[in-house]
């Protein structure tokens, strides 16, 4: 929800981030991996209790995650292994601080299990209507390597609610319980757009 009007506004203020990159000699696939390695840093710094810590170091790979686009496109670098290499990471970083929250909090695992599934279910549900929608030549300002069919959870929503769980711990089962259920809204209203958006093409 919040990730497309970000996106757009995004690249100008990235020179800065892009030249830096440029200097290092880094290709996008290296910032892609170096968002990964940040979000495993953040879910190392969630186990060992150092929430500040990990919440600094999560949004420091979501940063990385929202350059190694822009990056490629400005720079001719962009490739489908790029687009294909991004969303992997994406949903491993998104997932292994699942994992870091259920070591601290395990009497919530049951939870922890279905946010995981619905990740299965938003990702799924994301590449193929993002894939049907191409098919049927509808028109979006998309522009990234892989389309993906918008919803209510997405990356800046995933960020937002780790920092609330990381901030306020003691509110944990409640606002899991509220990220289930922003996650199924995103599911089921996925669904319903495909059925509309695909039906006209039947």
């Amino acid at each position: 929800m919040i990730d497309d009007p970000f996106r757009k506004l995004l690249p100008r203020y990235t020179k800065t981030v892009i030249d830096f990159y440029q200097t290092l000699g880094l290709t996008p696939n290296h910032i892609t991996l170096v968002g990964l390695a940040f979000s495993m840093v953040a879910a190392f710094l969630v186990t060992q209790g150092n929430y500040w810590g990990a919440i600094l170091v999560w949004w420091l790979g979501r940063l990385a995650d929202g350059t190694d686009g822009i990056y490629a496109r400005q720079t001719g670098l962009a490739t489908p292994f790029g687009a294909y290499l991004d969303i992997v990471c994406d949903m491993l970083s998104y997932s292994i601080m699942i994992l870091a929250f259920a070591a601290i909090h395990p009497d919530l695992a049951f939870w922890w299990q279905v946010i995981l599934l619905l990740y299965v279910l938003c990702i799924t549900s994301a590449l193929a209507l993002g894939s049907l929608q191409e098919k049927v030549a509808f028109n979006s300002s998309d522009n990234r390597g892989l389309r993906l069919g918008a919803g209510l959870a997405e990356g800046g929503e995933t960020g937002l609610a780790y920092s609330l769980f990381l901030i306020f711990p003691a509110y944990i089962k409640p606002l899991a319980w509220l990220w289930v259920g922003v996650l199924m809204t995103t599911v089921i209203a996925r669904s319903l757009l495909a059925r509309t958006l695909l039906a006209k093409s039947e």
